[in-house]
């Protein structure tokens, strides 16, 4: 099985005729390097691609300036979150005159966390995030089985669901010992397949710093160290709580959600779609997958995503905030849904264009002239980019 990642190619060709260094981020073994290579070969011997995890690819660099500038064309730097040494050369390089060499970084660490690209290529770099494959790449059809085993490539084409649950489970391990080291960061490797694991169980729900640190035996701002750490390596999800002042107390804690709903289940060790449906934490999980699923189709970025929570009880799953455009999505593992009072709050309150209740089932109906249900099969067809 072949799937192309098409939208995500055209993105990128697309910010490489506008910026001379385009960085291509995402977690790690969700697909940055093919693509990379994809992306280098239209290109033919216009390309050079280094693996900056190749001992011998580095030895080339060992001088940056000296290899690169004689270059054309387009350069490929894959795992540059490796090698920040690189990154002065790349200014210098990017500010000749007539670019004559485009350069695409591909990196599994986000801008945040690699400081000093942002610094050192201000105004010359563009970013385009790559995440696990999607419904409108996978199809609508194969939905359960992009919710069962997620979106990284080698977890959702295996034959099995055993060799997938067994590719996620040495993810996991690898991500933490070896993957987590290589950025220079030393947590025991122990520790923070812990905290992972018991963000799994908080899948979800509110962030509580104080619980977790205390079962960890750690301080509040550590275990909020850990949590920055997994956001910025794409393994962990915050939305935001939208706050303002519509005249009621409203939470103020992010909900927190592993990024990935194969590498959640792994953790939850639900080896099997029937171990899933059987799990009190089914709900949680696909109300995550499909916040996830919207945020791609929509075309949004985590900055434009919230949810909403009063302390009187009323709340909305995810709220997309983009100009004066408000858009509200409730999510539902149910064939019936309905109108609540708590969206009819949602609806007056926020001033919502519109709510959307994605459902489990499988007719897309309207409830109110503002409120519709849309079969998450339907998602694909029914939700289209914000512009």
């Amino acid at each position: 099985m072949r799937i192309g990642r098409e939208r995500h190619r055209k993105a990128v060709e697309g910010l490489l005729r506008s910026r001379p260094v385009v960085a291509l981020l995402g977690a790690r073994q969700v697909g940055k390097t093919t693509l990379g290579r994809a992306i280098a070969a239209d290109r033919g011997k216009r390309a050079t691609f280094f693996d900056l995890e190749d001992d011998r690819d580095v030895a080339r660099l060992a001088e940056p300036t000296l290899a690169l500038e004689p270059l054309r064309g387009l350069v490929v730097l894959d795992e540059i979150q490796r090698r920040p040494e690189l990154y002065p050369a790349l200014r210098v390089l990017a500010d000749r005159p007539r670019t004559p060499a485009r350069f695409l970084l591909l990196g599994s660490a986000s801008p945040d966390l690699l400081k000093q690209s942002a610094e050192t290529l201000a105004g010359r770099i563009a970013f385009h995030e790559l995440g696990g494959f999607d419904l409108s790449e996978v199809g609508s059809g194969a939905l359960d089985r992009l919710w069962f085993r997620g979106g990284f490539p080698d977890a959702y084409l295996p034959r099995t669901h055993k060799d997938s649950h067994k590719w996620r489970v040495d993810f996991i391990r690898t991500f933490v010992e070896r993957d987590i080291p290589n950025l220079g960061i030393q947590i025991p490797a122990t520790t923070l397949a812990r905290f992972w694991t018991m963000l799994a169980h908080y899948h979800g729900q509110l962030w509580n710093g104080s619980e977790l640190a205390g079962a960890l035996g750690v301080s509040h701002p550590t275990v909020r160290s850990y949590l920055d750490l997994l956001v910025k390596t794409f393994v962990v999800e915050e939305l935001r709580p939208w706050t303002e002042n519509v005249g009621k107390r409203v939470v103020k804690s992010p909900r927190i959600y592993v990024a990935d709903s194969g590498l959640l289940h792994a953790m939850l060790q639900l080896p099997t779609p029937s171990d899933l449906l059987g799990h009190p934490k089914a709900g949680a999980s696909w109300e995550g997958f499909i916040i996830g699923q919207l945020r791609r189709q929509l075309g949004v970025e985590p900055d434009e995503c919230y949810f909403w929570r009063t302390h009187a009880g009323a709340e909305l799953d995810l709220l997309v905030v983009r100009g004066k455009r408000r858009l509200g999505f409730e999510i539902k593992r149910t064939d019936r849904p309905r109108v609540t009072k708590s969206m009819m709050s949602a609806l007056d309150s926020l001033a919502l264009s519109e709510l959307t209740i994605i459902h489990a089932g499988k007719e897309t109906f309207p409830l109110t002239n503002k409120i519709r249900a849309l079969a998450a099969c339907n998602m694909t067809a029914a939700i289209r980019p914000l512009r």
